[in-house]
Parts: structure tokens; sequence; C-alpha cells
């Protein structure tokens, strides 16, 4: 526990240069939705490291492709790993649970949108939620 407070605040850094990475180099492998293995339904966060990973590279069209929320999170990374490093801690800042209620909220509003226009009304939203009929 000592080694990651003392070598945590790079945890964000790494996990922003592996989905620059990936943004890249789309063909390197990655981890499949869980919520979509389990259930067959795309879940909230399905195409959301694509997204991630086309905004961290500049292709900002394709990453709102994949997901709405892909720059917002690309964004938020940037920002978290430069005040990692400033501050030498994982969580600089304190996090309010005000702003992350409207965050989320908005989150699972937007994947039941996605949801309800992909198979309600067989509009495709994005890659992962193919329209049906």
């Amino acid at each position: 526990m000592r080694q990651l407070r003392r070598s945590g605040f790079f945890i964000p850094t790494a996990l922003t240069a592996v989905l620059w990475f990936k943004g890249r180099y789309p063909q390197v492998p990655g981890w499949g939705c869980p919520f979509r293995a389990l259930t067959g339904i795309p879940g909230p966060g399905c195409y959301l490291t694509r997204a991630t990973s086309a905004a961290l590279t500049g292709d900002f069209q394709l990453a709102l492709d994949f997901h709405l929320f892909g720059p917002i999170v690309a964004a938020a990374l940037l920002g978290w790993s430069l005040m990692a490093l400033r501050k030498r801690r994982l969580i600089p800042v304190r996090v309010a649970l005000a702003p992350m209620s409207i965050i989320t909220s908005a989150f699972i509003l937007y994947w039941l949108l996605r949801l309800v226009l992909s198979y309600g009304f067989g509009v495709v939203g994005s890659p992962g939620f193919p329209a049906t009929g």
C-alpha cells in the first residue's frame, strides 16, 4: 500500500497513454463490455474506450460516433493526469457528490436514450447499438 501511495500518481498518466496508444493503433486488442456479454444488450460504457481513445488522438468525429462522453472522458483523463503529476497524489482533489451525481445521471440517461432509439425505433445511434427489425 505504501508503494501505491508513493507512485500511484502515475496511474492516470499511464491510463491516458494506454488509451492514446489504443487510439493510434486500433488493432490492439482490448476488453469487451461485460454487461453486453452477460445480457446481450450494450451497456452504458459500450464503446466509451474507443471513443476516449479516438478523442485522445484528435479524431473527435469518430469519438462522437462511438460515444458522446468520449471527448469528455478524454479531457477529464488529461486533467486528472496533469493534476496528479503536479500534486503527486492519485486523487489530487476532493470529489464533490453533487457534480458526480449529475454526471452519472446524464450518463445513464444517454444510455437509455441510445437503447430506446436503437431498439425501440430502429435508429442506429452508434456501432454498439444496431437497429433491429
